[in-house]
């Protein structure tokens, strides 16, 4: 295989690990989003848990702080009182006349006097033979004469930090005996590996003849170190087990408060889903306990004010079968005379010869409107069913134009179709959905004004969807939902002028919904109205968008072009590209 070709293959397969990779972080991140989102105890612990941490962090940091303050200070306040000290010794020792030396430093076998520096030097350090070993070491340094230097211990003039040292002789002359120079670093003494965190405190003795001399004292902190790493040590522990008990403890409340409102939760959803039995137990006098006893009540009151509705609903229905039924037979006998006068109508007068018409279009619109009436009572008692057959969608449309073509001559309106090439089978009751397009073709002639109604028909791999469009007085905002109301008149006033019974769009929407589909509208004033109907290509089926908009193509791209709004589209499908329900 080619160079080229291995780093492609190698390419595309890193490639593909890391889209995995990412996938299944996008996953895991969206299930414990879903997690977050749907636990109310973890939401209660986790934000305790956070507030906690936070609270014991701050508290830590500053007693940590006072406490490394507060210790540090002290080691400092009392090293300077041990050096001033230590710095008056040498003073009064060096400031002595020579005479005076000799008769303090010989000795009774006559030998040679001591150095007073020598002799002071052991008393400050405790290296004599009654002093005790002090903690610190003492560095002295002659400027002028740097044979008369003396060091205690491993300690060098080469250990003296130079920014101290620098510090000392810049300021030498305003220097005050009494306020030393302090400096803290980890120092490495001679000999020894590893640095030692010191205190040093630097001070000039000046003498009467003019010599200057530079005292040194070096300090360990390392004991003070070693407590403030326990503190802090200490300070960390009682603080992880303090957010640890106090995380259990939210838990234990969360749990405590939680789990009866989830019982709750459970208990309504099962009396929504229909269980009216459903009740809750009903423990102490607490608040959660009047909870359980007002969800009770309610699902008592509830369960009651639905029996009063089916009972009612039951009544109303029964009713209307039942005066629909019962006004067949004197409709019948009615309909027989009125036809008689209707034939006979040209032997009357011209007055009772414009009665008889009336008679009859009444009649035959009161007819109508009881199979209507029948109709929708069969749908409110459950007991409409479907008669499914495969059938192409473009032939039910044609025939429901054909029925209305002559109502379409009389209000001066013409179809426009726009028919897709191939056929757009689905499994539909063709009674039905012609019902449909024909109360949707009604519906346009009338208040199209007389304007050309365009019928668009659609199809995708999932569904089949019709829409009628007319260029009539459209629809105000919320009128889309209330049009599929019984009964519902855009303008009271008007009267209908095709003799419709107002239950029409209702058995429609009825009719639409039995199939599993959808009868949606869309209108604006001025600009007319839309009404789209999707079906599913096989019974039984979700409808998951319409290859159909609901918004005309000429209103949306003017929208799209105004800025005002951009089409929602679903992902293509394998027959074109489809539109979300809304």
């Amino acid at each position: 295989m080619p160079p080229t070709s291995k780093k492609r293959l190698r390419r595309r397969t890193l490639r593909q690990i890391l889209g995995g990779v990412r996938r299944r972080t996008r996953r895991a991140a969206g299930r414990a989003r879903s997690v977050w989102r749907r636990s109310l105890q973890l939401q209660v612990v986790t934000s305790t848990l956070v507030i906690s941490v936070t609270v014991v962090v701050v508290l830590g940091v500053f007693l940590s702080d006072q406490i490394n303050r507060s210790v540090i200070e002290s080691r400092q306040q009392s090293s300077a009182t041990e050096a001033l000290a230590d710095r008056v010794q040498i003073a009064d020792a060096l400031s002595q006349k020579p005479d005076d030396q000799a008769k303090s430093t010989s000795d009774a076998s006559g030998n040679a006097p001591a150095d007073p520096l020598d002799d002071v030097m052991d008393t400050i350090t405790g290296s004599g033979e009654n002093g005790s070993k002090k903690r610190y070491e003492v560095l002295v340094l002659n400027t002028s004469n740097p044979g008369r230097s003396r060091a205690s211990g491993k300690v060098t003039p080469e250990d003296v930090p130079q920014a101290l040292q620098q510090a000392l002789r810049r300021d030498e002359r305003k220097y005050e005996f009494d306020k030393p120079y302090r400096f803290t670093a980890p120092i490495t003494f001679t000999g020894e590996s590893q640095p030692t965190p010191t205190l040093v405190i630097g001070g000039v003795v000046n003498l009467l003849d003019g010599q200057n001399y530079e005292v040194y004292h070096f300090f360990p902190i390392s004991e003070e170190e070693r407590m403030l790493s326990n503190v802090r040590l200490a300070i960390a522990v009682v603080g992880l087990g303090l957010v640890v008990l106090l995380a259990a403890i939210a838990y234990l409340v969360a749990r405590q408060v939680v789990s009866p409102v989830r019982l709750a939760r459970e208990a309504a959803e099962r009396l929504a889903a229909g269980k009216l039995d459903e009740r809750l137990k009903v423990r102490g006098e607490d608040d959660l306990a009047r909870l359980a006893t007002s969800f009770n009540e309610m699902a008592v009151n509830l369960a009651l004010k639905i029996h009063q509705l089916e009972e009612l609903s039951q009544v109303q229905r029964q009713f209307v079968s039942d005066v629909s039924h019962e006004l067949r037979t004197p409709l019948t006998t009615v309909r027989m005379a009125a036809d008689l006068l209707y034939d006979a109508r040209e032997d009357f007068d011209p007055m009772a010869a414009r009665s008889a018409e009336l008679m009859q279009a009444q009649l035959e619109r009161f007819e109508s409107m009881l199979a209507d009436l029948l109709e929708i009572s069969r749908y409110d008692a459950g007991a409409a069913t479907l008669d499914l057959d495969p059938v192409d969608v473009r032939d039910v449309v044609l025939r429901a134009i054909g029925d209305s073509e002559a109502l379409a001559e009389r209000h001066s309106t013409r179809f426009e179709l726009r028919l897709p090439n191939e056929p757009c089978m689905a499994e539909i009751d063709n009674r039905r959905v012609e019902r449909i397009l024909r109360n949707l073709l009604f519906n346009a002639i009338e208040h199209g004004e007389g304007r050309d109604v365009v019928v668009t028909v659609g199809a995708d791999r999932d569904a089949v969807a019709v829409a009628v469009r007319d260029h009539g007085i459209g629809l105000k905002a919320g009128e889309d939902t209330m049009v599929f109301d019984r009964f519902w008149r855009a303008d009271p006033s008007r009267a209908r002028t095709i003799g419709g019974t107002g239950l029409g769009l209702a058995i429609s929407r009825e009719d639409a919904s039995l199939h599993g589909g959808w009868l949606q509208a869309w209108g604006q004033q001025g600009e007319g109205s839309q009404f789209r109907l999707t079906l599913p290509r096989v019974a039984g089926t979700d409808l998951k968008g319409s290859p159909l908009s609901l918004v005309p193509p000429e209103i949306e791209m003017r929208r799209t072009w105004r800025g005002q709004m951009t089409p929602v589209l679903l992902p293509a499908s394998a027959d074109g590209a489809g539109y979300d329900e809304d």
